[in-house]
């Protein structure tokens, strides 16, 4: 069997080093908002680039807290896309919002400048691009828009850390980014976690109350908070994959290139790379009329394959009625076509090649 992601051999590389930090963390017992978890926050902000990392207990969290610490609320708009994972709307929801979604560009997948200008409205306050699949969307254009029109770019990097624009990291744009956790992630934990990113003290604070029950000093409450934060055994993994991450996504840039090398005759779209952000390839993403076909036959061989996201948010049940009459072509023609190859840290190019291999036969010469 080949997996979509091979978190037992990732964990075997650095296992010494994470039961090292388990145990001295059982022995200290500071499980809540411990020395892991405030060492992992000034690690990461120092690796992307940001003034404040705030973490918290999931990439959904990550997004809602962000919302609200910018003052999205009930009434207001927020543009982003309808290719992504349901956490994206979700978190536009919860503070009583509206997600307006607009259409993605045919190769990056991501919503264009073009489609959010036509997009905004007076209700209009905010702006959510997904970095989907780990390639970023194109963010100077998407941030010029936000200024031009007044309004706040929060950034949905859940499949971006370690994703850069000229060299600087996604998550360090907008006022506010929210990064998932989850374990296939190319920075995962061992269950659940997200992180907050911002340049913004206010916005900072904000969300440490949120995140906290509304508290920034125990048993005194400001606000209606949440309880969302990042657990400590969880900060340990991250901290030590942290120090390995651009190896990791290195490692996945390498397998998807060789990937695209060997089907670069094939009838397939493989993932396309604007030139203008570094893609890390959360997923490899390719379109294929014979969809179900080529996963057959790969299912058939024990080699993983998925598709995301086989239904659009404006077409799933929740969003039907609100998003009647809504067409967003691009998306709909990606979703149907679209699935997605195993792709980690430590798949080996013999691992792509037998893939391939299996990918050619449906296609003979």
């Amino acid at each position: 069997m080949i997996p979509m992601v091979n978190l037992q051999a990732q964990y075997a590389e650095i296992q010494d080093e994470i039961v090292g930090g388990f145990t001295e963390t059982l022995n200290n017992c500071a499980f809540i908002l411990g020395p892991n978890v405030q060492a992992f926050e000034k690690e990461a902000a120092a690796y992307l680039g940001v003034k404040h990392a705030i973490g918290c207990a999931s990439g959904t969290d990550a997004l809602h807290l962000a919302l609200l610490a910018e003052g999205i609320g009930a009434g207001d708009e927020v543009i982003t896309s309808a290719f992504t994972f349901i956490a994206t709307a979700e978190a536009i929801k919860y503070v009583g919002a509206k997600p307006v979604f607009v259409d993605i560009d045919p190769g990056t997948f991501n919503i264009t400048p073009e489609n959010i200008e036509k997009a905004i409205t007076a209700k209009t306050k905010a702006v959510m691009p997904v970095h989907l699949f780990g390639q970023p969307a194109d963010l100077p254009a998407i941030k010029a828009i936000c200024e031009k029109h007044d309004l706040k770019l929060i950034e949905d990097c859940a499949q971006s850390f370690g994703a850069t624009v000229y060299n600087k990291q996604t998550g360090s744009f907008g006022n506010a980014a929210g990064f998932s956790f989850f374990p296939s992630k190319n920075l995962g934990c061992f269950g659940d976690g997200g992180l907050v990113t911002t340049d913004s003290d206010a916005t900072a604070a904000k969300i440490k109350q949120y995140r906290n029950h509304g508290s920034d000093v125990r048993y005194y409450h400001d606000v209606i908070g949440y309880n969302s934060r990042l657990d400590e055994l969880q900060a340990v993994v991250l901290r030590a994959k942290l120090k390995r991450i651009d190896q990791y996504n290195a490692a996945r840039r390498h397998a998807a290139h060789l990937y695209s090398d060997l089907m670069a005759d094939l009838p397939l779209t493989t993932p396309y790379e604007d030139g203008i952000g570094v893609h890390v390839y959360h997923q490899y993403t390719l379109l294929s009329d014979r969809r179900d076909e080529v996963m057959k036959a790969l299912q058939e061989q024990k080699i993983g394959c998925a598709v995301y996201y086989p239904v659009p948010l404006h077409q799933q049940n929740v969003f039907k009625e609100e998003c009647a009459g809504l067409s967003l072509p691009v998306t709909e023609s990606v979703a149907a076509r679209c699935f997605s190859l195993p792709i980690c840290s430590n798949l080996s190019d013999d691992t792509v090649k037998q893939i391939v291999e299996v990918i050619r036969g449906v296609f003979p010469a």
